[in-house]
C-alpha cells in the first residue's frame, strides 16, 4: 500500500483555515472523500492528522519491505511483527474506526437515558446536571464555558480563526439555555440537539445545527450572518428572534419569527422572506415552503413552560406529551387519533395525569400509568 500524502494534505488544508467544502475532497478517491466527510462529522480531523503525521511513512514502509524479503523462505513467519508495520499504512483508511473505538471506551460508563449531555469536540462527553454548577474545559486546559442550573454560557471572546464543535443534547422532559460566544441565547426543547461552535470564525458565518426544536434571541452582527441548518432548511438572519422545530420524526419544518428578518432556503434553493408573525413551513413530503400569519405565542411559549394545543390531531398531541414529559403513551382508541383539540397547559404546574385527566373528559377514553408508560383505553 502506498502512503496516501495526498490525503495527508487536503487534512492539512482543511485544519489550517477552518472551513470544510466538498471542493477540497473533490480530487479525492471517493473512499477517501467519505473517510474526510466521517472526519469532519465526528469533529476529529485534528486528530487524525496530528496521528498522520507522528508516522515516519519513508522508514516503516521500508521495514516493511525488508521484513517481508528476509522471510520469503521462512516455513515460520511472524505475522505479529508484519501486521505490527502494515498497520502503520492502514491507519489512514481506519481512522474513523480507530477513533471511534476510542470515544466508545470513554462512553463505557453508562449514560442515563435522561441525561443532558455535552459532547467536547475530542468526543468526550460531560454530563450536565440541570441544577449544577461546573465548568467545560478544553482538552488544552482552557475554560470556554460555564454551566449553572439549567444555562451554559460560552466565553466572550473575539472571532477566533480556527472552528471548534460541541454539541449538547437535551432529552425528553428537560429543557436546556445555551449562550453562545457571540451573545446569542438558544432555548432548547425537550427531545433536541444542537451543534455549535465554541467560538465564531471571523469572516465567516456564524453555523449551527439544530436537531429538533429551539427558540433563538440572535446577536446582532451584520458582518457575520447566522445561519440554522436542520435537515431541510436553512434559516438565516442577521439578529432577530425566532422559533425553529426540525424534529425528524414530523413531515413539517417549520421557523416562526417573533422580531426581525429570516429568510427561509432549502436544498432545491426555493426561498422565502418572512416578517415578523409570519411561519414558513417545509413539508418533508412536498419539499415546498408555505409561508402563514400566526399568532407567535401558540409556538414560542414552550419556553416558558406552556403547552399550547390549537387544532391540533391526538396523535400529534401524543407525541408532544411524551416529550414533554419524557413518558411512553400506548393508544388503543384508534378512532380518537385525528380528533382535534384546543387546550394550553403548564408543564411546570401540571403533571401529565392532569393533562390526560382534562382531556379525557372531553374525548371520553380512560388511562392508566405504571411508570413511564401511559395506556390510553
Amino acid at each position: 500500500m502506498i502512503p496516501n500524502t495526498k490525503l495527508i494534505n487536503v487534512l492539512k488544508e482543511i485544519t489550517s483555515d477552518g472551513t470544510f467544502d466538498v471542493s477540497k475532497i473533490a480530487s479525492l478517491p471517493p473512499e477517501d472523500q467519505e473517510l474526510i466527510k466521517n472526519l469532519q462529522n465526528s469533529g476529529l480531523l485534528e486528530e487524525a492528522l496530528l496521528y498522520a503525521e507522528s508516522v515516519d511513512v519513508d522508514e516503516n514502509w521500508e521495514e516493511l519491505q525488508e521484513k517481508l524479503n528476509s522471510d520469503e523462505k521462512s516455513i515460520l513467519v511472524n505475522w505479529k511483527s508484519i501486521f505490527q508495520y502494515a498497520a502503520v499504512f492502514l491507519c489512514l483508511l481506519s481512522l474513523v474506526y480507530l477513533f471511534q473505538y476510542k470515544n466508545d471506551r470513554h462512553n463505557e460508563a453508562k449514560i442515563p437515558s435522561d441525561a443532558i449531555q455535552l459532547i467536547l469536540e475530542n468526543g468526550d462527553i460531560q454530563v450536565l446536571n440541570a441544577e449544577g454548577e461546573q465548568q467545560i474545559i478544553k482538552k488544552d486546559g482552557e475554560v470556554v464555558a460555564s454551566q449553572k442550573d439549567n444555562t451554559i454560557n460560552y466565553q466572550s471572546d473575539n472571532l477566533r480563526g480556527k472552528l471548534v464543535y460541541n454539541e449538547i443534547k437535551i432529552p425528553n422532559g428537560k429543557t436546556f439555555k445555551v449562550t453562545l460566544s457571540d451573545g446569542t441565547v438558544v432555548n432548547i426543547n425537550a427531545g433536541s440537539s444542537l451543534k455549535y461552535p465554541v467560538q465564531f470564525v471571523k469572516g465567516h458565518s456564524r453555523e449551527v445545527v439544530l436537531e429538533g426544536e429551539a427558540f433563538f434571541d440572535v446577536a446582532k452582527d451584520k458582518a457575520h450572518p447566522f445561519i440554522v441548518k436542520t435537515r431541510g432548511v436553512d434559516v438565516k438572519v442577521l439578529g432577530t428572534k425566532f422559533n425553529v422545530s426540525s424534529y425528524k420524526e414530523d413531515l413539517d419544518i417549520y421557523t416562526v419569527l417573533v422580531e426581525g428578518s429570516v429568510s427561509l432556503s432549502d436544498k432545491v434553493n426555493q426561498k422565502a422572506i418572512l416578517v415578523p408573525g409570519e411561519k414558513g413551513t417545509w413539508n418533508n413530503k412536498n419539499a415546498e415552503i408555505a409561508v402563514d400569519k400566526v399568532d407567535t405565542r401558540f409556538y414560542t411559549e414552550w419556553v416558558n413552560g406552556e403547552i399550547v394545543f390549537r387544532k391540533t390531531a391526538f396523535r400529534d398531541i401524543i407525541i408532544k406529551l411524551e416529550r414533554t414529559y419524557d413518558v411512553t403513551i400506548e393508544n388503543n382508541r384508534k378512532d380518537i387519533l385525528d380528533k382535534k383539540f384546543n387546550a394550553s397547559f403548564n408543564k411546570n404546574i401540571e403533571s401529565i395525569e392532569k393533562v390526560l385527566e382534562t382531556m379525557s373528559k372531553i374525548q371520553g377514553f380512560t388511562y392508566k400509568k405504571e411508570g413511564r408508560l401511559i395506556k390510553i383505553n
